[in-house]
């Protein structure tokens, strides 16, 4: 399998990342499935980062795309009026907005969520006229130098090389243990002139961080960062980019807490076919851009527009995916509780939402061996957290309950295989155990 890998390590930079964590060439891709060169077959759950919620190659978006094409289609228009942009703009409002009663404004941005994220806060920043900007414990909102300032894990942060200005951080919930509420200690630094934390344009919150380990943050905890937000004239944005587009089973992860952000940032599984595309969602009172002031020239991927169409229409017009979502999380969530109970020595939790799932582990280095054992046993899958200690299990929401089956199954083999290479299980009970 390495020698595969020759001409990515003579050529490519040091800063690839998921190429070391899965070191294979893969070449084709259906469905939850994923494939090599060599004619290996993985299953996927990784779901490229949350990009391909509704698998690879769907069958209905690839032939949308193909026929776009042949039509000699637009493919690249800047901002300018484009018949894809225009039945995205309808499907978006009939099929998403309008049924939840939202009337968001959107802004097309850069192609990737931290582009929206930059736009997001720039904006909260022109609408207050203030600086500041709070974010949270184990955040993360992008790489570029706005949206990293707002990120907290320090190696994403040591990488910029100068000082990271406008963002204060506070506890995310649940961050300094069960019993203790997180948005009152918030409230007196904001009240409090000599806090030293200045009154903020905006905060900016992911409902659940899954790059920060899976922690999610419950209802009341969201609804009360609302009030906070509404009693002091300060700006909520959501950052939906990762857990939106129905990773949690509704559209929009925020939407079973009954919040109304004033900023919504999407990007990710938005196209439904893993074509680059962002969008900036705003409050129509709080769209104060002139015109240009915001720009880029890839602001309108056309072939997005065509599958995004496709994706809503196919998916979001009715309650079967939501539905089909829950039931898995379930599934999910009860097999991984499974595997902890069974597997003490890996000290871990369960934790997560809709089908996102993580299995924290307190011993060092075991998710990563976890996942690395898994990888050979025909399983994509990441870890997450700040230091690399949760198995994040991100499956695509299509994925077939068998197949959902079989690669929670490869992980139960792999937990007790990564535990005799940290030295915790003897090798004995491991073969015992196969």
């Amino acid at each position: 399998m390495q020698h595969n890998m020759a001409i990515f390590d003579r050529l490519e930079s040091e800063v690839r990342g998921y190429s070391r964590a899965f070191p294979t060439v893969f070449t084709q891709a259906t469905g939850a499935w994923l494939y090599d060169e060599d004619g290996k077959a993985y299953i996927d759950f990784f779901s490229g980062a949350s990009t391909l919620n509704y698998g690879h190659n769907h069958p209905l978006l690839q032939e949308k795309v193909i026929d776009y094409i042949r039509s000699n289609g637009l493919i690249h228009g800047l901002d300018m009026a484009t018949s894809a942009k225009k039945r995205f703009l309808e499907t978006f409002e009939s099929v998403i907005l309008k049924p939840r009663g939202y009337s968001y404004k959107l802004q097309f941005t850069g192609p990737t969520g931290t582009n929206a994220v930059e736009a997001a806060l720039k904006l909260a920043r022109k609408v207050k006229g203030r600086a500041n900007v709070i974010s949270f414990t184990n955040g993360f909102h992008g790489m570029t130098l706005g949206a990293v300032a707002a990120t907290g894990n320090a190696h994403y942060r040591n990488g910029v090389g100068m000082p990271l200005n406008g963002t204060t951080f506070m506890p995310y919930d649940g961050y300094l243990g069960p019993d203790i509420d997180t948005l009152d200690y918030l409230q007196r630094f904001l009240d409090d002139s000599s806090s030293g934390v200045d009154l903020p344009a905006a905060v900016i919150v992911e409902t659940m961080q899954g790059e920060g380990g899976v922690n999610v943050a419950c209802h009341a905890w969201l609804q009360g960062l609302e009030r906070v937000c509404r009693e002091r004239d300060i700006m909520l944005i959501v950052d939906d980019i990762q857990v939106g587009c129905g990773r949690t089973g509704t559209f929009f992860s925020f939407e079973e807490a009954g919040i109304r952000p004033d900023i919504v940032t999407l990007s990710k599984s938005l196209s439904g076919f893993g074509l680059p595309m962002s969008i900036v969602l705003m409050k129509p009172e709080f769209d104060l851009w002139s015109p240009g002031e915001h720009t880029g020239t890839f602001r309108g991927n056309n072939l997005a527009f065509v599958t995004a169409v496709e994706t809503l229409r196919l998916f979001w017009q009715d309650d079967v995916l939501t539905h089909e979502v829950r039931r898995k999380s379930e599934y999910l969530s009860r097999r991984l509780e499974a595997i902890r109970q069974q597997y003490p020595e890996a000290r871990a939790t369960v934790r997560g939402r809709g089908l996102l799932y993580g299995l924290a582990c307190e011993v060092p280095g075991l998710a990563e061996e976890i996942t690395r054992v898994a990888f050979g046993k025909g399983l994509v899958i990441e870890t997450s957290g700040a230091d690399s200690q949760v198995v994040k299990c991100l499956p695509p929401l299509t994925i077939d309950t068998k197949l959902l089956e079989e690669g929670l199954e490869i992980i139960a083999q792999s937990v007790p295989e990564a535990l005799e290479q940290v030295g915790l299980l003897a090798t004995e009970s491991v073969g015992a155990m196969k």
